[in-house]
Parts: C-alpha cells; structure tokens; sequence
C-alpha cells in the first residue's frame, strides 16, 4: 500500500477571483519560506495571462514588495486573511526599487501580469478563494 501526504489531496495551484464581472481561474505556485517569498518572481521573462504568484506570510502583517530583478510588469493583489483584497497595485514596473506598501495588514499577496486585474475588473473588497484562504463564509 502507498501513502500519499495530506497536501496531496489540496490543490495548491489553483486560486479564485470572486468579482462583479463573475469569476476567474488563476494557475498560481504558492511561496511561504523566506527564501521563497524574497525570489518571487525576479528573472522571471514572462507569465501567462491566467498565472501567477501567491504569497503566503501565514499571519497578517504589513508588507512592502519592490520590483528588483523583476523583469515584467505586475498587479500585485493584496488579500486578507479571510480572502478580501485590501489592495491593488497596478503595473508595478520592472526593476523599479520604490517600495509598494500593502496599505494594511495581509496575510496573502497576489501577483499576475500587469494590468490583468483591471481586464477581470477587480476591485477592493472582491474575494479569493483558494485552499490556503480560510474564508468567513
């Protein structure tokens, strides 16, 4: 007999954007080391319009992201605990090092290709759902 890990039976790699315009599937590989979250997507030359990046900080907190070594532009979406986007910057530009502050604790930021959120019309207070997202519904 073969026993596959708990984890094997979540989808990590999959996310939901809950917005007024209905709702969208976005492809996502999940960071939650330091190590992980400090690479992000630096040197990365291109990202599917439908892929991204979920940060995991496993508590809320305030965070700040930079744009060093990051070679496209980005929407990071900062999300709550609970699922709901406090935040959104749009078109971070490449190799910029200004700092784009999270506004207000998060445990969780999204990044996709920049521009994107405006095209699927998200908003603050939208939701995400995804396995790691402890929803208050």
């Amino acid at each position: 007999m073969v026993s596959l890990p708990l984890a094997a039976c979540s989808d990590d790699g999959q996310l939901t954007l809950h917005t007024q315009a209905g709702d969208h599937a976005i492809s996502v590989e999940v960071v939650d080391t330091p190590e992980t979250r400090a690479k992000g997507l630096m040197y990365v030359q291109e990202l599917a319009p439908d892929a991204g990046m979920l940060f995991d900080f496993k508590e809320e907190r305030l965070v700040s992201f930079w744009m060093r070594n990051t070679f496209i532009p980005l929407d990071m979406i900062f999300i709550a605990a609970d699922g709901t986007v406090r935040n959104i910057h749009v078109n971070a530009r490449p190799h910029d090092d200004t700092s784009i502050p999270s506004g207000a604790p998060v445990q969780f930021v999204l990044e996709i290709p920049g521009g994107r959120s405006e095209e699927l019309g998200l908003e603050v207070g939208d939701t995400v759902s995804h396995d790691r997202i402890k929803s208050l519904e």
